[in-house]
């Protein structure tokens, strides 16, 4: 009997979903691909993906043409005959002041200037974030706060006493004084974003171990390093962009032999002298912003974890 009973409820529930599915699908309909809300939406992903691609692809024909096809006026067809003597030109051989040289010179300036600053501001400020995190002290909120501030002065108000002080330091006008002044003024912000990481993590990993012994860089190197990975990639991407884009500190606390390359990229493109060439411009361009964008599409992914994680988290 209990087969039965077993056989007619199976057979009663085949009964009931073969009513569902004559009776056609339930709950709210799909919506249509082509809505006027998805129109709108990528509609504007569309316009706005145009407006910073276009002038990317204009100056990338524009440094494969010729100076007699770029005459021609028709800035947006591709090159008749693609070549590379302009990315060569820009390199090697451009004027940009006193040095003919090409931007060769303020590359190297440049990554002389870069990894240190970088590697050194991250490197503190990772660790001041810790501390303000997880280490309280007497007076670490009024520290946090002047950090605060630090992070939201004006360069342009600062220059002038950090000339004064670069020079009674004897680094004026020397790579080593540009590296003091990016490290500094990177410092509050990336501390700032640190610090909010690692309030962010969880507090009982900290407490435990405390309670197994472990000191301040113990917990620091074993247990806080491991899993900070997307906010140094986060603090990496700010640094390398910031730093390597700079043109206001590059061109107050260096001279002409050490000028970084955004300086050097100035002086060719707003040269007065000769035929104005369009396609070396374009080329020094396009070679002086590679590194921001190859640093984020390497790490980009990382990026967006790290922002997401704890950048943004009080």
């Amino acid at each position: 009997m209990a087969d039965i009973g077993t056989l007619n409820r199976t057979a009663a529930g085949f009964d009931a979903v073969a009513d569902r599915v004559a009776s056609g699908p339930r709950g709210r309909r799909p919506r249509r691909a082509l809505s006027p809300r998805n129109i709108m939406l990528y509609g504007t992903l569309f316009v706005a993906a145009l407006y910073y691609l276009l002038p990317l692809y204009v100056m990338v024909v524009t440094s494969l043409k010729g100076m007699p096809e770029i005459r021609m006026g028709n800035i947006f067809s591709p090159p008749m005959e693609i070549t590379f003597e302009p990315w060569v030109k820009a390199w090697a051989e451009a004027c940009t002041g006193l040095n003919c040289d090409g931007l060769s010179r303020g590359f190297w300036n440049s990554v002389r200037i870069l990894v240190p600053s970088v590697v050194v501001s991250i490197a503190v400020a990772s660790v001041s974030g810790y501390s303000l995190a997880n280490w309280r002290f007497k007076g670490s909120e009024l520290f946090f706060s002047i950090l605060i501030i630090g992070a939201f002065i004006p360069y342009q108000v600062m220059i002038y006493p950090v000339v004064i002080v670069l020079r009674e330091l004897g680094v004026y006008g020397t790579l080593t004084g540009l590296v003091i002044v990016h490290t500094i003024f990177g410092m509050p912000i990336l501390t700032l974003l640190f610090r909010n990481y690692f309030a962010s993590l969880p507090v009982e990993l900290f407490k435990a171990a405390r309670i197994d012994g472990a000191g301040f860089w113990s917990i620091y190197f074993r247990i806080m390093l491991p899993m900070a990975l997307p906010i140094f990639v986060v603090a990496m991407i700010l640094q390398v962009t910031g730093i390597w884009n700079d043109f206001l500190f590059g061109v107050v606390f260096t001279r002409p032999d050490t000028y970084p390359m955004t300086v050097q990229l100035n002086n060719i493109v707003n040269s007065v002298q000769g035929v104005k060439e369009y396609n070396v411009n374009m080329a020094a361009t396009l070679l002086t912003g590679a590194v921001p964008l190859i640093v984020y599409f390497v790490s980009g992914r990382l990026f967006v974890r790290g922002i997401a994680a704890g950048a943004v988290k009080g």
